[in-house]
């Protein structure tokens, strides 16, 4: 499966997110990695349907928007009408994943799921027809610019287990700490698609730091 680079915005200068935006465009990036953070299920907030619709005034590639908020189910709906084309829920949140997932794929987006650090892969064992996508978390959500945990290798590995065995094309995406050192590693393990923000928007030049970690994550990208 090809590698996908998706840097997050969390990391870019809001106050020039568009240039920001075209720099990495120019890298050859594959889609945009949006956080959207409520105070409530992590100590942090970002952003809402708002922003998500003027980023997709001013760019084509996906927008991958990753809802770390206690109540997904009430704003799916805003967020894929703003533009989102893959939604991803926290397993944490959801007394009914399965509902959820399907509403996000009626609504005419790619579902997923994300697990944080402390949740085991076997959380999502029973919705895996209905994921396209699922998301480990490599540091605890709410910040950007934390150190990777070196135990979501792991992670990532049986959730390959995972899904070949119940023979579902989902593709895994790893957030935090992702950079040139870590992205030949979480890509054997069975990685596809790398979420990246300092190493990208942190660095003087994001289109050539995008090309870089697309190198560095080795030949399937």
């Amino acid at each position: 499966m090809k590698v996908r680079i998706a840097p997050s915005i969390l990391s870019a200068d809001f106050a020039r997110l568009a240039d920001e935006i075209a720099r990495v465009e120019e890298g050859g990036v594959d889609q945009l990695h949006v956080d959207v953070m409520d105070g409530h299920f992590v100590p942090n907030i970002t952003i809402g349907p708002l922003v998500v619709r003027a980023i997709r005034r001013v760019t084509a590639l996906p927008l991958d928007v990753h809802l770390m908020i206690s109540d997904p189910d009430r704003y799916l709906e805003a967020f894929v009408d703003a533009g989102a084309s893959m939604l991803t829920v926290h397993a944490e949140v959801l007394p009914h994943l399965h509902r959820t997932l399907t509403r996000i794929r009626e609504l005419g987006a790619r579902a997923g799921v994300a697990i944080n650090p402390s949740t085991p892969v076997a959380q999502v064992r029973e919705v895996t027809r209905e994921m396209d996508h699922l998301l480990v978390m490599s540091v605890n959500p709410g910040f950007g610019g934390q150190s990777f945990i070196p135990r979501s290798i792991e992670k990532i590995a049986e959730a390959q287990v995972l899904f070949a065995r119940e023979h579902t094309p989902v593709a895994i995406e790893v957030d935090g700490g992702i950079d040139e050192a870590n992205a030949a590693a979480v890509v054997a393990a069975g990685a596809s698609i790398l979420v990246a923000g300092a190493a990208i928007f942190g660095t003087p030049d994001p289109a050539a730091a995008a090309r870089a970690l697309r190198l560095a994550a080795g030949p399937a990208a």
